[in-house]
């Protein structure tokens, strides 16, 4: 038997499936509720600390979830049910990390703006003409990683559950459709930070 009949052969807990989905809706919730917060509240930061280095940081995480995604579906292709559950492990550690960081930058410094050359928090007329060739692909692909990111995050969590709970033919289904949003999310997340960062 291949390793990946030996797990599709595995009996499914949906007892465990059922309480751990109803925490994927809390989390998920309590995860919204955070993002929201920290658009309305700013923490300020004791003199001379700084996380100016946190969006860098944020784009290396997002690509390396982007890697193991990708390792992820190469090793399910081939049956290697192992390493493809390592793969989505590291995937999820990388999304975790960059969750609590980016919340933690965002929550104690200003947003920035795509333009604003002198990073006053404000975009000058002159400041939006001189970015306006490419600021309509900006928005597109920051409204769509930030969209696609809020829609899937509990999706990816059902996906993961319907995995650990041995619900196989569930999680394959869903997880083609959950996949590419996910990996779009980390994609897009380094092509948002490479087109902020001169405004940094």
């Amino acid at each position: 038997m291949s390793e990946i009949e030996e797990f599709r052969a595995r009996s499914g807990d949906e007892v465990l499936a059922k309480k751990l989905n109803g925490l994927a809706w809390v989390v998920s919730a309590a995860v919204l509720g955070l993002v929201v917060m920290m658009q309305k509240i700013k923490i300020p930061l004791p003199d001379g600390f700084e996380l100016s280095y946190l969006p860098g940081f944020h784009a290396l995480l997002n690509s390396a979830a982007a890697v193991f995604l990708l390792l992820a579906l190469w090793a399910i292709k081939l049956g290697k049910v192992t390493v493809h559950r390592k793969m989505i492990y590291a995937a999820f550690a990388c999304s975790f990390i960059f969750l609590l960081s980016y919340v933690a930058y965002h929550i104690t410094t200003p947003a920035t703006l795509f333009g604003d050359a002198n990073q006053d928090g404000l975009l000058s007329t002159a400041e939006r003409e001189a970015v306006s060739g490419t600021r309509t692909y900006y928005l597109f692909i920051l409204i769509s990683h930030i969209g696609l990111a809020a829609l899937s995050f509990p999706f990816i969590l059902l996906t993961f559950v319907q995995a650990f709970t041995n619900q196989f033919s569930k999680h394959r289904k869903l997880a083609k459709r959950v996949f590419p949003v996910w990996l779009y999310v980390a994609v897009t997340g380094p092509v948002v930070y490479f087109f902020l960062q001169p405004y940094y």
